[in-house]
């Protein structure tokens, strides 16, 4: 039987297993794919520790790129034999072979490697649909400045990518002098050490007092009272993720002063139609062929040494993209 990574429940990197689990055949709706890469993402660690209550035992992961083997009745756009690729609920590409729904399962265009396309899916599309539809309410423009935090991960070097070529001012923050100096070699029109300078002061700097029009925040916790104060008036904060902890409540008065818009933006809100998926996923696909982006992928685990991708994920050790490997 096929290998998976499960856990009886949520906690620390010792709970995942590598388990023998079946595959079994598509119902309506529904591809079996043998994967060939898997993609890590920050979503898994919030799953596997409990931060999102799933139910037990579950088999993580939300991103893999590999080949058709079957599907199920209804489903039009896949055929044994084709690349696909995807990023999308329920979790599971922990795993050699699944079955899943297909809606978020997209043909892989055959210029495009699968290690690729495993890690470039759910990062990526997470950049499309912020970079393209999370937008502040006067718009953005080229010339704008946005400021992203941990931009050195994943979806921050796409995002630094992509933003240059609409022509935004991306200013980067990550947590070291290495990490600033690889958001700048992407794109970024300046990045900020926040362990060693405030950014805060920073970004007023550097946008002459105005603030950014826009803040795209997956650290949470830790940058947010920041984040609100770098915005201009009526500008967005689009909080998309939790790295230091979630957000804790806050008055809506706080945002009063400049009257600012908030967002918790997700993907899978977002792809959960096959239309609107397949858009942003050809989307996707276009500027990762034009050369526009490039994918990063710095860091390769097979998938008997999760626990340790997790660990160096944790501890905030991975550039770019991370990979879990079927060698």
């Amino acid at each position: 039987m096929p290998l998976a990574v499960q856990i009886e429940r949520p906690g620390g990197i010792d709970e995942m297993k590598l388990v023998e689990l079946p595959v079994g055949e598509p119902g309506p709706g529904q591809v079996r794919i043998r994967h060939q890469a898997i993609g890590l993402n920050f979503i898994d660690v919030y799953q596997r520790t409990g931060l999102y209550q799933l139910p037990m035992p579950l088999t993580l992961g939300m991103e893999g790129a590999g080949i058709v083997e079957a599907v199920g009745q209804g489903v039009a756009h896949l055929k044994p034999g084709d690349r696909a690729a995807y990023a999308g609920n329920p979790p599971g590409s922990y795993s050699e072979a699944r079955v899943m729904p297909a809606l978020a399962v997209c043909r892989l265009p055959d210029d495009i490697g699968f290690e690729i396309g495993a890690a470039m899916m759910l990062k990526g599309l997470t950049a499309q649909y912020l970079l393209r539809k999370t937008l502040p309410a006067e718009g953005l423009q080229p010339g704008d400045h946005i400021l992203w935090h941990a931009a050195a991960g994943g979806v921050g070097l796409i995002a630094c990518q992509w933003a240059r070529a609409l022509g935004y001012q991306l200013i980067a923050t990550a947590g070291s002098e290495e990490k600033c100096a690889l958001a700048l070699a992407n794109g970024a029109v300046a990045a900020i050490n926040y362990r060693a300078e405030d950014f805060v002061e920073r970004v007023n700097t550097l946008t002459g007092g105005r603030g950014v029009k826009v803040v795209y925040d997956s650290v949470g916790k830790d940058t947010w009272e920041g984040s609100l104060k770098c915005l201009r008036p009526f500008g967005l904060m689009a909080s998309f993720g939790n790295a230091s902890g979630p957000v804790p409540p806050f008055a809506p008065a706080v945002l009063a002063a400049k009257c600012l818009y908030v967002t918790r933006a997700t993907l899978f809100a977002h792809i959960a139609t096959r239309e609107r998926c397949q858009q942003m996923a050809d989307e996707l696909f276009a500027v990762v062929q034009s050369g526009q982006v490039k994918i990063h992928i710095d860091q390769r685990f097979p998938l008997a040494e999760v626990r340790a991708a997790h660990e160096a994920l944790e501890a905030r050790r991975t550039t770019g993209s991370t990979i879990l490997t079927l060698d």
